[in-house]
């Protein structure tokens, strides 16, 4: 628990705006050196009304920070080989240092070939299998967005010495749930991974000292689930009448963990802070 006692609301909002402001300042210092904008290329393929709001609040934050945001919005019917012959493209385009699929694609594209066809040196999310390869080995090329800021928050509020800490983390997506069980273990800690198939996960969340929950499932964890004091990271977000809701019973837990983030405003602006960090980073090793 906090040094008060009391449930501390980790604010998201305000840990991304240190590193957008640290973003902007390292763009700028790019621009001045290389005349060139760091650019960041989206691909986004049909409607999913999540993934419209997600790549408009990228493009407005790129902006913002000093980095050309450039979309390639296809229809839902595109072919495979248009994506692909976009990506080739921007893969030659020098002026282009990150490029990023926008998740889920329509299932008549295979995820696995488009994202393969990114060059990893501009695959700003460790995406392909090459740079998933490179974090397994604890040689990263970047580090995954949402992970990456899931970490900072954990180790700016409980600092940043985490050997021992019990951490469980809900969900075996190899976007959020296993590239995030690895860094905790990088760390020193000593983590489980529950699933769907997990038995009596109830029981083994309650051990952990950190949680960390992404399942696209609505208020899935309660207080039961929770250990007194737990540092609680709720990486979910569900629509649920028009109000926007995480893993966790947020009200519930809260009387319980001694750190919590909300839904919205905790793990969300960190992952577009860390994308468009990462970003920056690889313009810079693009033009060593």
């Amino acid at each position: 628990m906090s040094n008060s006692d009391e449930c501390i609301v980790i604010n998201g909002r305000a840990c991304a705006q240190r590193i957008l402001d640290s973003v902007k300042k390292r763009a700028q210092e790019f621009a001045s050196i290389h005349k060139i904008l760091p650019a960041l290329a989206v691909i986004m393929v049909g409607d999913n009304p999540a993934s419209k709001i997600y790549v408009e609040l990228k493009k407005r934050r790129a902006l913002e920070n000093g980095i050309e945001s450039l979309v390639y919005h296809f229809p839902e019917a595109t072919n495979q080989d248009d994506v692909l012959k976009v990506i080739r493209e921007l893969n030659q385009n020098t002026s282009v240092h990150g490029i990023l699929v926008q998740l889920p694609l329509p299932k008549t594209l295979s995820a696995h070939a488009v994202l393969n066809e990114v060059d990893w040196r501009k695959d700003v999310d460790c995406f392909t299998p090459y740079n998933v390869g490179l974090f397994n080995l604890q040689q990263p090329n970047v580090i995954p967005c949402t992970p990456q800021g899931i970490m900072i928050l954990i180790k700016e509020n409980l600092g940043p010495d985490l050997t021992g800490k019990k951490a469980v983390v809900i969900g075996r997506s190899i976007i959020v749930g296993q590239p995030t069980a690895s860094l905790l273990l990088n760390e020193g800690c000593s983590v489980s991974v529950l699933h769907s198939k997990s038995q009596n996960p109830d029981v083994e969340s309650s051990t952990a000292d950190i949680l960390i929950v992404a399942t696209g499932v609505a208020h899935l964890v309660g207080k039961d689930w929770v250990k007194k004091g737990a540092c609680v990271i709720d990486v979910g977000i569900t629509n649920v009448g028009g109000v926007l809701v995480g893993d966790v019973n947020f009200e519930e837990v809260k009387k319980y963990a001694g750190f919590i983030t909300p839904v919205p405003g905790g793990v969300g602006p960190m992952t577009i802070a860390c994308l468009l960090k990462n970003t920056v980073e690889l313009a810079y090793k693009i033009h060593q």
